[in-house]
């Protein structure tokens, strides 16, 4: 089902010619109306006006997670906060999020997208969608509860967690898609294997799964685990939320919605633009959000573009599943997490010295992440019963910075690697290819 045809469907130069006036009109308003950009434009000897072609847009400094929070909360907002009508945020790395604002033609967009995105899923307004992602500062509970609501959809915001409620929902309310990261439907459909829960009491048709990094054979499990059609949504807080990109039922790229957000592939490295098809770092424009406007953002995630009609009629780009990131970010069970938090949690107790390591693997279907911890000598030779408390102790303060649990393993003084370079914190034991 397609659900905006005129928008989706559109001929290469209509959408140009559309892309084109929207990145003028973009940059026009950023430069005026956000002194960052003003800033960073006139530091670059650019104006609005030296916007004349789409290839102009590399004339454009790039936006980065660090000058979203340095402008925190406000200062990359375009409009007066009496024109914010929702607040979203990432979790921080530095005890700082990036805020998101949103005005009402920003939500109506964001609806749009994402109605686009269930559309791909085969949402009409006979659907229940059942939406596990969570709800609350992060985008991904709201993002689609709009755009389920714009379809016409009955959306449940059940949020994460409570897997028992879960199923007993899925079968009461004969929930046809389900909305959430693709390690928690895999988790879900063990559960239901667990109690034994017959195929025939499934409705489910269609899942829209995000937030994290997953692979074919990922699909291919939940997809006959769940009986379902498993499709992959992509997006960041900083841009709007989910909704940037999903795929449609060719299931062989994410149609990335470019009538609102233009893409580019760059080198990490060199920052040069790279052509269509060569794998590098996805940068990112908002073509037409009023309250955040934001130019050429590095979202380090590693993909590529292709272009062309796709098999199911639309004409977005498509970019190719994430396989990775340029730094050192994680994301488990659809959180952002950074060494740099972990390190901050381990400071914040008492004779606590930074030396950890961070191992991230998925063993049932479900990130995992442990936190390897040199104990001091004098606690490593103290009796079990206090060696449990510190352990609690870090395990719960990196709990209250992150907002997942951990596991944390004590490990001898001296046993893990030292390095006179840059020290590696993260071990990711996880298979993304």
């Amino acid at each position: 089902m397609i659900y905006n045809e005129k928008a989706e469907c559109m001929s290469a130069p209509e959408k140009e010619e559309l892309q084109l006036k929207r990145l003028q009109d973009v940059v026009k308003r950023a430069y005026e109306n956000v002194p960052y950009y003003r800033k960073k434009l006139d530091a670059a000897g650019i104006t609005p006006a030296d916007i004349q072609t789409l290839e102009d847009i590399e004339k454009i400094p790039f936006t980065t997670k660090s000058d979203l929070r340095d402008a925190y909360p406000f200062g990359m907002f375009a409009v007066s906060t009496d024109d914010i009508v929702e607040v979203h945020t990432t979790s921080g790395t530095t005890g700082k999020p990036t805020v998101s604002g949103y005005t009402a033609k920003d939500l109506d967009i964001w609806g749009e997208v994402v109605a686009r995105a269930l559309s791909m899923a085969g949402a009409t307004r006979k659907d229940i969608v059942q939406n596990c992602y969570g709800y609350g500062l992060f985008t991904g509970g709201l993002g689609v509860h709009h755009g389920g609501q714009k379809v016409g959809c009955t959306v449940i915001p059940i949020s994460a967690g409570n897997t028992q409620r879960q199923i007993e929902i899925i079968q009461d309310f004969k929930s046809t898609i389900l909305t959430c990261t693709p390690s928690y439907a895999m988790y879900i459909a063990e559960v239901l294997e667990r109690e034994g829960v017959p195929p025939e009491d499934i409705k489910l048709k269609a899942g829209v799964f995000g937030a994290e990094m997953w692979t074919e054979e990922m699909r291919n499990e939940i997809e006959r685990r769940l009986n379902l059609d498993a499709l992959n949504i992509y997006g960041l807080t900083e841009i709007i939320g989910p909704g940037v990109a999903n795929e449609c039922m060719e299931k062989n790229g994410l149609h990335i919605f470019d009538d609102h957000f233009y893409p580019e592939i760059i080198d990490p490295q060199t920052l040069e633009t790279l052509p269509e098809g060569e794998k590098g770092e996805l940068v990112l424009t908002t073509l037409t959000r009023e309250g955040m406007p934001v130019l050429r953002f590095r979202t380090r995630d590693i993909t590529a573009l292709r272009k062309g009609e796709c098999g199911c009629g639309r004409t977005h780009v498509k970019m190719d599943r994430i396989t990775g990131r340029s730094d050192d970010m994680l994301k488990i069970r659809g959180v952002i997490v950074f060494p740099s938090q972990i390190e901050r949690a381990l400071l914040k107790i008492p004779g606590m010295e930074p030396n950890y390591q961070i191992i991230a693997t998925r063993p049932e279907h479900l990130d995992e992440l442990e936190v390897q911890v040199e104990a001091s000598p004098a606690l490593f030779s103290d009796e079990v019963k206090h060696v449990e408390q510190v352990t609690r102790s870090i395990e719960k303060q990196i709990h209250d910075e992150i907002g997942l649990r951990v596991t944390v393993s004590l490990v001898e003084p001296q046993s893990l690697p030292r390095s006179e370079g840059k020290a590696v914190r993260v071990i990711d034991k996880r298979d993304m290819s």
